[in-house]
């Protein structure tokens, strides 16, 4: 695969949200990708790890994972052993649409805002997750009146527990990554508007440019200049989203040579950014 399109965009969803319960012996290895919609993942047997933004989680029996819209992440799993989960993909603006004033979706913008993207629950939390999800997954085979609408409840119900373990929770387990990388992630997020070059961030890491770029890629998966495109590429897709013209968004963006901007958002999202806009 070439390198500069390392990080894809990863499927569509048509619905308000979509549940998997998966097992199998190997799951799907991906590279970096993002989505357009929320995603709550919950291991139930094998070994997971999950790189999300700069953070890499371990993750246990029972543990929570948000990944919120154009988050860059991946899974590396172990083949070896089972592998059981459940996945479900969620329309952030249905479900923050559909009841305002509960907020249903804030934990996944706690996560994106503090790169704490891991919850684990309590024994407490953990039974009652069980138990809605034991109720949604008896209800699959409903067929009667209103068996939809049901359905949905649970997992409203589920995203308000998420939510409530999220006001409870303390910091999750440690990120494995090199907190030299960890900065310069930190450092492009916030400054994608200006000139990102490999000698700045190397020099911002004190290390060297060949051993910066190697640390980085083995860390993210990703060469430097494919993830600072793909930030800007999504952060354009963001502000566009919000209104702004295109022109503007693009700048904004760090984004020099709109016809360069306009080829790689194409290449990235499948349409125009003008198309996007409408």
């Amino acid at each position: 695969m070439n390198e500069e399109r390392s990080i894809s965009r990863a499927g569509y969803l048509r619905e308000s949200y979509h549940y998997f319960h998966l097992r199998d012996t190997a799951g799907q290895e991906r590279d970096f990708h993002f989505h357009e919609f929320d995603k709550v993942v919950l291991l139930l047997a094998g070994r997971v790890d999950y790189i999300v933004e700069g953070h890499s989680y371990a993750l246990k029996p029972w543990d929570v994972l948000l990944v919120k819209h154009h988050t860059i992440h991946k899974a590396e799993i172990d083949q070896s052993v089972p592998y059981e989960r459940i996945i479900i993909y969620l329309d952030g603006k249905y479900f923050g649409r559909s009841m305002p004033e509960a907020r249903l979706m804030d934990s996944f913008d706690q996560a994106d805002r503090t790169g704490e993207h891991l919850l684990t629950p309590s024994v407490s939390q953990r039974q009652e997750i069980q138990r809605v999800l034991s109720a949604y997954e008896d209800s699959a085979r409903d067929e009667g009146i209103g068996a939809p609408a049901l359905r949905e409840t649970f997992i409203i119900q589920l995203l308000i527990h998420i939510s409530r373990m999220t006001a409870s929770a303390a910091p999750s387990r440690e990120s494995q990554y090199d907190p030299k990388i960890q900065q310069v992630l930190s450092y492009i997020n916030e400054h994608l508007h200006e000139e990102l070059t490999v000698d700045q961030l190397a020099e911002r890491a004190y290390l060297s440019k060949y051993h910066f770029m190697r640390l980085f890629k083995a860390q993210t998966g990703s060469t430097v200049h494919a993830y600072v495109r793909q930030k800007r590429l999504l952060h354009a897709a963001r502000l566009i989203r919000e209104g702004v013209s295109v022109g503007k968004a693009a700048a904004d963006s760090g984004f020099g040579d709109y016809s360069a901007f306009h080829r790689a958002f194409r290449e990235s999202f499948g349409i125009s950014p003008g198309s996007l806009k409408k």
